[in-house]
């Protein structure tokens, strides 16, 4: 019997943002529908919009109301926008901010009822869409609150790299406050097993960052070092958890440090996301580890300067398709190998040659 073909749900993004750019450059190559049926959810109009302004013109969506109606080998939409929506290309709105909520909200329910079987977010604005509608820092955030998880937190993966983070979006000033051995243990834990469910990696070796310049050279520049980091790196080990460090970013970073372990676990948003894109560059992924369902994004934002002009790069986006996918697939296996593992059998050597 055949395998269904999963289904993607692909959220719009900011719709003055280079969203659509992506998506349709994506779903073009005819190659992707041999791997899911894609479901956007945006605005036909919108989609039609930014087709014409960018020249598109041997690309087409199929209408529907519901992810049952989805058909395969077509690229389908639902439409979550009344038709009066107005786009302006480049330009951060209110109207971007409520259309891509608008997007974000209805696919998210279809994911929670297992209508859709992952996830794809396009760029958002994160002001227009959270700071004047609800109280969330981004996606994983938001998401966490629907799914009702407080294990969760945002990884971010590449070629060549993949990178926790302790602290996500939280301003500098609040810093201090989430880096406490409690915290980055529980880091530690849900990187650990994410790595392994998710990425199907056996006994995962995970290098910890330091927090202060230079390791807080003995207490000189903190002693967050010492008393927080260490002993919860200790404690993870305890568990059984392979984490190594702390390191001090900018030496782990430059002499490739980086490459003798399958994830890195930084200790706040910047300290991590700086070296990952200056090593991954625009086609990194951003993964939220912990939820019950699969959620990727490309690792950019809107890029509103360059919007309309043709040359947005859709690898990151196309990454995060398919990893979206890879992940899903993971997790089956997994939970399929842990129901029927293979029996175990004692094997008797006080006398071998019976």
């Amino acid at each position: 019997m055949k395998e269904s073909l999963l289904k993607v749900g692909i959220t719009q993004g900011d719709i003055n943002g280079i969203g659509y750019e992506i998506i349709i450059k994506t779903l073009m190559d005819s190659r992707v529908l041999e791997f899911c049926t894609p479901i956007i959810y945006g605005s036909p109009k919108v989609a039609a919009y930014h087709r014409k302004a960018l020249n598109i013109e041997n690309f087409s969506l199929n209408n529907i109301n519901t992810p049952k109606e989805a058909v395969s080998k077509r690229v389908n939409i639902i439409n979550c926008l009344c038709d009066t929506v107005k786009v302006e290309l480049g330009k951060e709105s209110i109207i971007s901010g409520e259309s891509a909520f608008k997007a974000v909200d209805i696919a998210t329910e279809h994911l929670k009822r297992n209508e859709i079987d992952v996830l794809v977010t396009a760029p958002v604005n994160k002001h227009s869409i959270y700071a004047n509608k609800l109280d969330y820092a981004g996606h994983s955030e938001y998401l966490a609150e629907r799914f009702n998880s407080d294990r969760t937190m945002t990884i971010l993966v590449g070629d060549a790299l993949k990178v926790g983070v302790v602290s996500g979006h939280v301003p500098m000033s609040k810093l201090g406050e989430m880096i406490t051995k409690e915290v980055i243990l529980n880091k530690l834990r849900i990187l650990n097993s994410s790595l392994g469910y998710d990425f199907s990696i056996r006994k995962p070796k995970i290098a910890v960052l330091g927090l202060n310049p230079h390791m807080g050279d003995k207490g000189m520049w903190g002693n967050e070092e010492a008393n927080e980091i260490i002993p919860a790196i200790e404690k993870a080990r305890e568990e059984g958890i392979m984490a190594i460090g702390p390191f001090s970013a900018d030496g782990f970073f430059a002499s490739g440090g980086f490459s003798k372990f399958d994830a890195v676990l930084a200790m706040y948003h910047d300290q991590g996301m700086i070296s990952f894109k200056t090593l991954e560059g625009n086609k990194g992924v951003v993964f939220t580890a912990g939820l019950p369902r699969v959620r990727t994004s490309p690792a950019h934002g809107t890029a509103y300067e360059v919007v309309g002009e043709g040359i947005a790069n859709e690898e990151g986006f196309r990454n995060a398709l398919y990893l979206a996918i890879d992940i899903y697939k993971n997790r089956k296996l997994n939970r399929e190998i842990s129901k029927a593992p293979l029996q175990h059998y004692e094997i008797d050597m006080t006398n071998p040659n019976e």
